[in-house]
């Protein structure tokens, strides 16, 4: 079922171990020629666009594209009291640590008469994306939405594939959370149009909304399929973007301490998601190896969705790698960058710390993906395909910007005008040089 890597006994660099360790392929490149189109009559049409792609990807033709408010004043009271009280408990906790996350103003004194500042602003406002395809994800949307509100932002829209079950709208528990969070400008709008439609805005035919159907956006976040990130791709420069995400990967690194039962568990969790799911067992037992092989037999073939978790558990991206010891472990797992790294090991909140690339890491057997999931507080927004070496996951970072405030006095300024003129003129920008020279003479 799951394919076995067998790195002992070899020397492998950083490069060669990534070469070595099974990746899905994104496929960004191909679908974007299929999304350039999609782009550019959402650009040009507007709502007219967005309600053909619905008929012809979601198969509905939304009669309204904005989510009427009491729609989403229905959604929410009929939501299921049990999914309401974890969706309000998952909002209390990520706001918690959100909050803490804001970074902080600060002024550096560089001489008397001289400081810089440097202030963090929100954008103005966001686009943010909850996939509606395999699954429905409300989680989500608590995790784009809380991280946006405690950035500050002003103004946030919500997209989510219409569905067909559901008259057209988004589904009812994406339209409930949204309503929990206080969002009240929500589309029934999927995929790469939903993509385009915060870029670059769309007219509408909507009663309540006049001309004027979505106004542009500033940052587009949220995961979603290769056709959303070949969309952001597209995009990106006319607005900022968190990731192009690929398929879910999870990477556990485990020794013969680690429960079996635990483990395959936590591969199928993530494996259930999509076929082309990463799940990457690397473990030093070759005894815990062959236990979990066999508990991820047993186990797929009862869970719910066990054709999607089997084809993706034998699919290439996903394996077994034997590795030497903990050690070798941690070089494979580094160099992998997994987008949710789970160690289940002997000391593993050490161990923790010396990981420098995955997209979070979860400690010891009672902290599996499913909580961060959900409920831990941290974010699921996460880097995919090894972007874990380069980048983090969503967060208050992901909708602030640093804008630095200069202020000299007069003998500031004079005190470093011949430097300035001096390397203004190394640089052969004399204009440059003047600019200072002139407030003396």
């Amino acid at each position: 079922m799951i394919t076995r890597i067998d790195l002992r006994g070899r020397s492998l660099s950083a490069r060669e171990l990534a070469e070595a360790l099974p990746r899905a392929e994104l496929g960004v490149e191909d679908a974007a020629h299929r999304v350039a189109p999609i782009i550019d009559a959402v650009r040009a049409r507007g709502a007219d666009a967005l309600r053909e792609y619905a008929e012809r990807f979601d198969g509905v033709r939304p009669e309204h594209l904005r989510v009427p408010a009491a729609a989403l004043e229905a959604a929410l009271a009929d939501l299921d009291p049990t999914v309401r009280a974890g969706l309000e408990e998952a909002i209390r906790r990520v706001r918690l640590v959100h909050a803490a996350q804001r970074p902080q103003d600060f002024t550096v004194q560089v001489a008397p008469g001289a400081q810089v500042r440097q202030r963090w602003v929100p954008v103005r406002r966001v686009g943010l994306y909850a996939p509606g395809g395999l699954a429905v994800y409300p989680s989500s949307v608590v995790m784009n939405v809380v991280a946006a509100q405690e950035a500050g932002v002003g103004s946030l829209a919500v997209a989510s594939p219409p569905q067909k079950d559901a008259e057209g709208l988004p589904h009812p528990t994406i339209l409930a959370a949204c309503a929990l969070l206080g969002v009240d400008e929500v589309y029934a709008v999927g995929g790469a149009q939903a993509v385009a439609m915060f870029a670059y805005g769309a007219a509408g035919s909507e009663p309540q909304d006049g001309d004027v159907l979505c106004e542009p956006v500033d940052v587009v976040t949220g995961p979603g399929n290769v056709f959303v990130a070949a969309a952001k791709r597209l995009v990106r420069g006319v607005v900022g973007i968190d990731a192009e995400a690929g398929p879910t990967e999870i990477a556990i690194l485990a020794d013969s301490s680690a429960d079996p039962g635990h483990v395959a568990a936590d591969l199928i969790s993530q494996a259930e998601h999509d076929p082309l799911a990463a799940a990457v067992l690397v473990t030093p037992s070759v005894e815990l190896a062959a236990a979990v092989e066999s508990r991820l037999a047993d186990l797929v073939t009862v869970t719910k969705h066990a054709r999607r978790v089997a084809q993706a558990l034998a699919g290439s991206q996903s394996a077994v790698v034997l590795v030497d010891d903990l050690e070798q472990g941690l070089q494979v797992v580094d160099a992998y960058g997994a987008e949710h790294l789970e160690i289940q090991t002997a000391g593993a909140a050490e161990l923790a710390e010396r990981v420098t690339s995955a997209g979070a890491i979860f400690v010891g057997p009672w902290s599996p993906v499913s909580l961060g999931d959900y409920m831990a507080g941290s974010n699921h927004v996460l880097p995919t395909g090894g972007c874990a070496h380069f980048s983090s996951g969503l967060g208050v970072h992901s909708y602030v910007r640093a804008v630095q405030v200069i202020e000299y006095d007069r003998d500031a300024l004079e005190e470093l005008a011949d430097r300035i003129v001096a390397v203004a003129n190394d640089e052969d920008l004399p204009a440059h040089g003047e600019a200072v020279r002139a407030r003396f003479f």
